[in-house]
């Protein structure tokens, strides 16, 4: 019998830190943030994923204190960005401005806020998608390209975006280029009542107890090369491939009700989004496979923000939620069940 390498003891530390770390990082979160959990869940994976996150909801549902919280947990440099109509692509990426030195003139770049390690890009669809658009070379390539200079971002890199519903007044859609650059689109809704009232109960009674740092910048690119290791079976790798070509219409096998509500449907990048946040909710719930309930919890906010809906779908009350629902039934490939968090 074969002893375990270096790598293998390692490679299982790992693992183990991610399991403890799980419940220890609800455990920090829950001193700031009540209910929740599916939210929480999914942007954890992203982020062990090394994606970037897009969070749905109403003023008021603390996106902001749980995307600030997150990143004081895992000890990252956290630049908040308001968007707001006049924002302009150099207030985000950076400058070059004429600074005088001993060699005379010349120019300096500075830093714009994009130079941190977790962005909070704070109601995102409430800038002109000019000023949107700047941050689709950061988000794929990690990097800025100012005056045909390119600057490498810090690592780890991530963008987790806010934004109001589109019905709300003053908002502007993101083109779909940027939307397919998340890996999810996370809704956040309003709490159930008795988490309501223990919300408004915590933070008008005293200061919550401050959150403690339990991992690191590093230790987040190594759980970043942990998940990509961990094995998964080449039928739910296709499974995931159908899922997401299932959505496009017109297509060879698309079923008819994705040809009769469908505009647009899901590309390349969803099937990939689904393995790799299916293999970091493996970890998370100390499984070293993958299975396809881990695929299904994880169909809806891959999906949604890269489906779009014709007027229809609209018309008949159809959602994007209840069209993937839909298309796993349809596609199978085990009993769909309801999936606790």
């Amino acid at each position: 019998m074969e002893s375990p390498t270096d790598s293998d003891v390692n490679e299982q530390q790992l693992v183990e830190q991610i399991v403890s770390g799980h419940a220890r990082i609800r455990g920090e979160l829950a001193k700031v943030i009540v209910g929740q959990n599916e939210v929480i869940e999914q942007i954890l994976i992203a982020l062990f994923a090394g994606g970037h996150c897009l969070i749905t909801g109403a003023p008021g549902l603390a996106k902001t204190l749980l995307v600030k919280s997150i990143a004081q947990i895992f000890h990252l440099k956290f630049q908040r960005v308001q968007f707001t109509p006049d924002l302009m692509p150099a207030d985000i990426t950076g400058v070059e401005i004429l600074q005088d030195s001993t060699e005379g003139r010349r120019l300096t770049f500075v830093h714009g806020p994009i130079f941190a390690n977790m962005i909070l890009a704070d109601e995102i669809n409430r800038t002109p998608p000019k000023t949107q658009a700047a941050l689709l070379e950061a988000m794929q390539e990690h990097q800025v390209t100012v005056a045909g200079v390119r600057h490498p971002l810090p690592e780890p890199f991530f963008v987790l975006a806010t934004q109001n519903p589109i019905e709300m007044e003053g908002t502007y859609p993101l083109p779909e280029a940027q939307l397919d650059r998340f890996m999810f689109n996370v809704v956040m809704d309003y709490l159930p009542e008795d988490d309501e009232v223990a919300v408004v109960t915590q933070t008008t009674a005293r200061n919550p107890t401050p959150i403690q740092t339990l991992f690191t910048g590093a230790d987040v690119m190594r759980f970043h090369d942990l998940v990509r290791k961990v094995p998964v079976a080449e039928d739910l790798v296709r499974y995931a491939v159908r899922l997401a070509a299932a959505s496009r219409p017109r297509q060879t096998g698309t079923p008819d009700f994705v040809n009769e509500w469908v505009n647009w449907g899901a590309g390349l990048r969803a099937g990939q989004y689904l393995v790799l946040g299916a293999k970091v909710r493996a970890l998370l719930h100390n499984r070293a496979h993958v299975t396809a309930e881990d695929i299904q919890a994880l169909a809806a906010p891959t999906l949604r923000h890269r489906i779009l809906l014709n007027y229809r779908a609209e018309a008949e009350g159809v959602t994007v939620d209840s069209l993937v629902e839909r298309l796993m039934q349809t596609l199978g490939m085990g009993e769909r069940r309801k999936v606790a968090v």
